[in-house]
């Protein structure tokens, strides 16, 4: 009934423009109880809520060649009920449509590392991109932008897993080879002060004993101290190798027959023939017996 006679109802949260006979009035109805004529004009409502819209994943390609699909999620609200009305036909529609290309454009001018890691500054970049178009023309604001997802390829995932893994094992090794280092120089301090006194060393051994001895053990290892045993290494006696070898050759050389003498520059032993004698012998034999026959 109201409606018949032009009275109209604005939200809290709407504003109205006017048409009368299809050319918008100047200004804007605020919320309450307002009237128009119902033969000449038309009242158009403008929700001036912020509206969140999700823009659908896009797969893009990053400056660094990576493929993948980021999807991110829009805030915007109108502040020019009048532009939002006469500029654009669907401003929702539109603003989904700017998010859409400005998020491919954006995320294709980044790398993969700073999609990941520097999610503020790409969410700015994107909120620039997409305000720029939308709220001179259109009268619509965008407020804020957030990247929601990075879908990576599963051969990416499990290179960057390996990554962190060699990046964690080279921490871990420098950490221990600190601790090496810094050991090595309070063990080295420590053998210095030892050095100085003997007594310490002998101390440090028996509470290294007693350390071992605490345990629940059934066998105790007691070190022996290497002084000693070189102490007992100069005690014993020396015995020179080259002396008894001397008297060794002397024992063998008396206890060696005498040597024969040569048969061309010597005289004969008595009882013995020189092998021409023994056989000449024979030779004497057969020419006597010929003789005498």
């Amino acid at each position: 009934m109201a409606d018949m006679f032009g009275f109209r109802i604005i939200r809290q949260y709407e504003q109205g423009i006017v048409f009368r006979f299809g050319q918008a009035q100047a200004g804007v109805r605020k919320p309450g109880l307002t009237w128009i004529n119902p033969f000449t004009s038309r009242l158009t409502k403008v929700n001036m809520q912020i509206t969140v819209a999700s823009v659908p994943a896009q797969e893009t390609i990053t400056r660094d060649n990576v493929t993948l699909k980021v999807d991110a999620v829009v805030y915007y609200r109108v502040v020019d009920p009048l532009k939002a009305i006469i500029n654009v036909q669907n401003y929702h529609f539109a603003v989904s449509q700017v998010a859409q290309t400005s998020l491919r454009s954006v995320t294709g001018r980044s790398n993969m590392d700073q999609l990941l890691s520097e999610r503020e500054q790409v969410n700015a970049e994107l909120k620039d991109v997409i305000d720029a178009p939308t709220e001179g023309p259109w009268g619509v604001r965008v407020e804020r932008v957030e990247v929601k997802d990075i879908s990576l390829p599963e051969s990416m995932k499990r290179s960057m897993s390996r990554q962190a893994e060699a990046e964690r094992e080279r921490r871990a090794r420098i950490i221990a080879a600190d601790g090496e280092y810094q050991a090595s120089k309070k063990l080295a301090q420590a053998a210095t002060v030892m050095a100085a006194d003997p007594a310490a060393l002998q101390l440090r051994l028996l509470q290294t004993v007693v350390e071992v001895a605490a345990e629940k053990n059934s066998t105790l290892v007691m070190p022996f101290p290497v002084e000693l045993l070189r102490f007992f290494d100069r005690a014993a006696p020396g015995t020179s190798p080259e002396p008894a070898s001397a008297g060794a050759d002397e024992v063998a050389a008396s206890e060696a027959p005498p040597a024969l003498p040569a048969a061309s520059g010597t005289a004969a032993v008595p009882g013995t023939q020189s092998p021409g004698a023994a056989e000449a012998a024979p030779l004497n034999g057969s020419r006597k017996a010929g003789t005498a026959g």
